[in-house]
């Protein structure tokens, strides 16, 4: 077995603390990392998103249509101006009643054009509506997901603040350690999960279970100054009379 002086041995009970602080801020960092309210908003935002798209399209659409629509009316009110100009110069009367004819089937034209850019400037109405509601839900969807993403961002802040102090702790702490008993807890923390623990009144407070007689009477017999393992967790046991 390898050998350290047990006031050394002691010490690692104080860097398992460290250690298992900073393992404590991990977990502490991936459950924000993996906060169960961010896909929800994120889906929330995606499709208040895509609400908004569909409804600004639409309007475009609607706009263009309206456009074409006056485009029309415009071009048949033209002509319409147009042959009134003749009408009105005078000319033969065949072909003024032509133009009279033509008037009159320009005007039902202009009719029908003009009720249907009433219909387009109707549909065009509650087309903005909606867009504007859905601009409104986007910008709320927008607005929560900013919020939780503000919070766990000030939350993952602290945990990189406080893990860096613990690990610069940790880092004092363990120089003050003999290196090559560091050396052997690194190993059996990297392994295991722990790397040291006390063994109090026969139980392995690694391993949270009490050791067998057997195995309990052999680390007893061991020399104070041996490096004794759980044999269930696999991490260092460390003992004191105190603790028997």
């Amino acid at each position: 077995m390898p050998k350290a002086p047990a006031a050394e041995q002691l010490k690692l009970l104080g860097l398992q603390a460290l250690d298992a602080r900073l393992h404590a801020l991990d977990v502490r960092r991936r459950a924000l990392e993996g906060d169960p309210r961010i896909a929800p908003t994120m889906a929330a935002r995606d499709q208040a998103g895509a609400a908004a798209k569909a409804a600004d399209d639409a309007v475009a659409a609607a706009e263009r249509e309206l456009t074409a629509a006056e485009d029309q009316v415009a071009q048949v009110s033209a002509k319409i101006a147009k042959d009134e100009q003749r009408l009105y110069a005078g000319g033969l009367s065949k072909d003024l009643e032509a133009l009279q004819k033509d008037i009159s089937s320009l005007s039902a034209r202009r009719s029908d054009l003009e009720d249907a850019e009433l219909e387009v400037l109707e549909r065009l109405d509650a087309l903005r509506a909606a867009q504007a509601e859905a601009a409104t839900v986007l910008a709320a969807a927008d607005s929560a997901h900013a919020a939780l993403r503000a919070e766990l961002d000030a939350a993952l802040a602290e945990v990189a603040d406080e893990r860096a102090s613990v690990t610069a702790e940790r880092g004092e702490y363990a120089a003050g350690v003999d290196p090559a008993l560091v050396a052997v807890y690194e190993k059996t923390l990297a392994k295991r999960g722990v790397g040291a623990a006390r063994l109090f009144h026969g139980t392995s407070e690694g391993s949270g279970m009490a050791l067998s007689p057997g195995d309990l009477s052999t680390i007893r017999g061991a020399a104070e100054d041996e490096i004794v393992f759980c044999p269930d967790s696999g991490c260092i046991l460390v003992r004191s009379p105190e603790w028997s």
